[in-house]
């Protein structure tokens, strides 16, 4: 019976002093930290300055129009590049796999520019952070989100890696992201001159994101459908993908095969599986550097490093820029790619044991202010780097947040091929919506085998 009543008060000293740690640090949100939870403050060398807040785009802009044109540092120049000259004097502020890049590949170099600091959040995701900051918990299991009032940052003070994850794959996106006419660019192997283009439609729904509270339990737990129907080239063309991730469990991917005429579930189409049509170039779960379950990997949370990393990538937004000017054969043209000092969290993964994933281990460097992925690097088996990939921080004035989309490149630095995804060149604009009734797909029904068939079907 004591043993009993000295648990008891045991468990209720810790509930009410994580309540007392949680109530403190979430009065800082808004004041000396972002309302992501990034340190308001700059460096102590002024290089990375003090969070900015939001910045609106300059008169006269819509979706659909060129984002880099309304830009206010659209003009900016760069303060200095980096290449394999003077890496060395900059190393202290790169990733290894960016060293790596840039000493391996001739030509290559990175454009440093100021840095901005503009990402913030609607209010009510900021209310919601705040109000779910003690309730978010990871599931027994490890690795899921079993609570969280969402759409927030469920973990604005991480104690772990997989919180840290989950404040990524929770990131506030809007309630949908879509690419009405994306390309990617795969190069060829170095000296053949010969690449692919692939061009398609992306729509990529979060039914917790819309305005209110929400738990991750809602709508049976369903944390992302994505519709994928490629247009080009002519041996893709017609084929299609829905898939559906969970908060607590396995994905769910089907695929449309034209010259079947039917839909077939793909249970292994997951993880380091890679994507249909990229010559095995590019794993599904690498789409905006993580995509996915987390649960194949331990994830340790190593504090913050200053990066010169993609930010601002609004050159990427370019519509109107040609694929010739843009894609080169070892690398994208350093015009379209903007680098920034900023503070990043460091996350690093290991392959758990018992299972198992075509890279060994992953670092992952995640922007304080906004929690998108912003590098990653990939190690093999033998503990070599094998993959640089960048994405840019890109702020979506219609949904007053910072989110990922205008690239995801990924940099093989073995073979020195290189992909280039998520991009709307030679396309037209991204869109984010803020509400689902701003288009009739945005329902769980739309993201299902049955609608998926109906429509490669009519």
């Amino acid at each position: 019976m004591k043993f009993q009543i000295r648990s008891c008060l045991s468990a209720l000293a810790l509930l009410f002093s994580s309540a007392a740690w949680a109530a403190g640090p979430v009065d800082r949100l808004g004041r000396d930290l972002t309302p992501a939870g990034g340190e308001v403050v700059g460096n102590k060398d002024n290089t990375i300055p003090a969070w900015e807040g939001e910045l609106a785009p300059l008169p006269g802009w819509s979706q659909g129009k060129v984002r880099a044109d309304y830009w206010k540092y659209k003009a900016e120049k760069p303060l200095f590049s980096i290449d394999a000259g003077n890496v060395d004097k900059y190393a202290a502020r790169l990733t290894p796999a960016q060293i790596t890049k840039i000493r391996g590949t001739q030509g290559y170099r990175m454009d440093v520019y100021p840095s901005h600091r503009n990402c913030s959040l609607p209010d009510f995701v900021q209310a919601n952070t705040k109000a779910g900051a003690a309730q978010s918990r990871i599931g027994a299991d490890g690795w899921s989100l079993e609570e969280a009032v969402l759409p927030s940052v469920p973990f604005p003070f991480p104690q772990s890696g997989i919180e840290a994850m989950w404040n990524f794959l929770a990131r506030y996106q809007g309630v949908a992201a879509e690419w009405p006419n994306g390309t990617t660019y795969i190069s060829g192997t170095p000296g053949s001159g010969r690449d692919n283009v692939v061009k398609w439609l992306q729509l990529n729904y979060y039914p917790w994101a819309s305005h209110g509270a929400h738990s991750p339990k809602d709508n049976g737990g369903l944390a992302n459908g994505t519709f994928y129907p490629i247009y080009e080239p002519v041996a893709l063309a017609g084929q299609a993908a829905i898939t559906r991730y969970y908060f607590g469990r396995d994905p769910e991917p089907f695929y449309y095969f034209t010259g079947q005429r039917r839909v077939r579930r793909l249970p292994t189409y997951a993880y380091d599986a890679p994507i249909i049509g990229s010559e095995n170039q590019y794993p599904t779960d690498e789409m905006l550097l993580f995509y996915g379950n987390p649960d194949r990997f331990d994830w340790k949370l190593a504090g913050k490093k200053e990066i010169y990393t993609p930010y601002n990538g609004f050159p990427l937004t370019n519509f109107n820029a040609k694929i010739a000017d843009v894609f080169g054969p070892a690398f994208l043209n350093p015009a379209f790619r903007r680098y920034e000092l900023h503070r990043l969290w460091v996350l690093e993964g290991t392959v758990k044991a018992g299972m198992r994933h075509s890279a060994a281990k992953k670092v992952l460097y995640l922007d304080e202010d906004s929690w998108n992925i912003t590098v990653g690097e990939d190690y093999d088996s033998a503990g070599k780097i094998w993959r640089l990939n960048e994405e840019p921080v890109l702020p979506a004035w219609e949904i007053h947040a910072c989110v990922s989309g205008p690239l995801t490149n990924l940099n093989d630095l073995i073979s020195g091929r290189y992909v280039a995804d998520m991009t709307v060149i030679e396309g037209t604009d991204l869109k984010f919506y803020a509400d689902p009734s701003e288009d009739r797909r945005l329902k769980d029904s739309f993201f299902t085998p049955e609608n998926l068939r109906s429509i490669m079907e009519r």
